[in-house]
C-alpha cells in the first residue's frame, strides 16, 4: 500500500522515497501499456490562444462522440503566462495527447508550432491567415445542401481582406469547377495572393460592389462578419455596418429558389434575423456539419477507418 489514495498532492515535502519508487515503476509500466494497447481511447488537446466557440466546441464534441477524451488549454490556463514558448507547450502536449488542435492569433504560428509536435496537429485558425477545417466543413455543407459543388457560383461577401475563412474556402474551391464572386469594400477586398492562387487554378473571379448586383445568379451566398478585432478604429468599423453589405429578406426575393446562404458564424449585423426562417438559410445546419466533418478528420489523422 503506497498511502496516497484520496490524498492531496500539493507539496513534494509530503512525498517519501517509497512513494517515489512506487510512482516511477507505475509510470514506466504506463508508458509501455499506452504504446502497446491503448489503455484509453485517443486524447485530443485543444490549445486556443484566441477566442472561439464553434471551432473548439465542435472539435471537443467530435472527440467525445468518437469515444475519446479532451484536454482543453486556453490563454488563461496555459503556462504562456509564465513565459513558456508555444513550441515548448506543443512539445509537451504532444506527449500527453494523440492529436492537437491549435488556434493562434498570429498567421504562420500554427505551422511553425507543428514542427515541434510528435502527433498530428490540426489548425483551428491562425489570425487572418487560414482556417482549413472551416473551409472543409463549408465545402461539405455545399455538397450536402445542393448535391454537388461543381458548376456552382459562389459569392463571398464582407471583410474578405481579414476573413481567414474565405481565404481557405477560395483556395479549397479551386479543386472544383466553380465561379467565384467577391462583394467587399475596396479597402477590404480579397487579398491579391489568394486571387493569384485561385487564378492559377483556372477559376473565374468577378468583383461586385453590392449583394443585389451579385445575388440573382448565385448558388452559394457566403456571408462573413466584419472582423472588428482587426481594425485600428471603431469609426472605420461603424462606417461599414451602415453600408450595403447586410442581407435582408427583400434581397432574398431576387435569389434563386434553389440556393443556400452560409455564414461561418458568429454573425453580427450581416444577416437580418428575419432571414433565418428562409429554408435557404443554411448557416445553423452548416455549424452542425462542423462536428461531423471534424469527427471524420480526427478519425483520418488518427488512422481509424471511417465507416459509411
Amino acid at each position: 500500500e503506497h498511502g496516497l489514495v484520496g490524498k492531496h498532492v500539493i507539496s513534494v515535502g509530503s512525498l517519501t522515497r517509497e512513494h517515489l519508487h512506487f510512482l516511477f515503476n507505475a509510470a514506466h509500466a504506463m508508458r509501455g501499456a499506452v504504446k502497446r494497447e491503448r489503455l484509453l481511447d485517443h486524447v485530443l488537446a485543444t490549445v486556443f490562444n484566441e477566442a472561439s466557440t464553434r471551432t473548439i466546441c465542435s472539435f471537443q464534441a467530435a472527440m467525445h462522440r468518437l469515444g475519446g477524451s479532451v484536454l482543453s488549454i486556453d490563454e488563461r490556463s496555459s503556462s504562456s503566462k509564465k513565459g513558456e514558448t508555444l513550441a515548448d507547450s506543443v512539445r509537451v502536449l504532444s506527449g500527453y495527447s494523440d492529436v492537437i488542435v491549435l488556434r493562434h492569433p498570429q498567421p504562420g504560428m500554427v505551422a511553425a508550432a507543428s514542427k515541434h509536435s510528435r502527433c498530428p496537429l490540426i489548425s483551428g485558425g491562425d489570425g487572418d491567415g487560414e482556417h482549413p477545417t472551416q473551409a472543409l466543413l463549408d465545402v461539405f455543407t455545399i455538397r450536402e445542401e445542393l448535391g454537388t459543388v461543381n458548376g456552382m457560383t459562389v459569392t463571398m461577401v464582407g471583410d474578405l481582406k481579414h476573413g481567414r475563412t474565405v481565404h481557405s474556402l477560395a483556395k479549397l474551391l479551386t479543386l472544383y469547377r466553380v465561379n467565384l464572386r467577391y462583394v467587399a469594400p475596396d479597402d477590404l477586398s480579397m487579398p491579391q495572393s489568394v486571387m493569384d492562387y485561385v487564378a492559377r487554378g483556372g477559376i473565374p473571379q468577378t468583383t461586385f460592389t453590392s449583394i443585389e448586383e451579385a445575388i440573382a445568379d448565385t448558388d452559394v451566398l457566403y456571408m462573413t462578419r466584419w472582423q472588428k478585432e482587426r481594425y485600428q478604429t471603431t469609426d472605420q468599423f461603424d462606417d461599414l455596418i451602415t453600408s450595403n453589405y447586410t442581407l435582408t429578406p427583400h434581397m432574398m426575393t431576387r435569389a434563386k429558389q434553389r440556393m443556400v446562404v452560409m455564414h461561418p458564424l458568429p454573425r453580427n449585423h450581416e444577416i437580418e434575423v428575419s432571414v433565418d426562417s428562409d429554408p435557404r438559410a443554411a448557416y445553423f445546419r452548416q455549424a452542425e456539419n462542423g462536428m461531423f466533418l471534424r469527427m471524420a478528420l480526427l478519425c483520418m489523422v488518427l488512422g481509424n477507418t471511417v465507416e459509411n
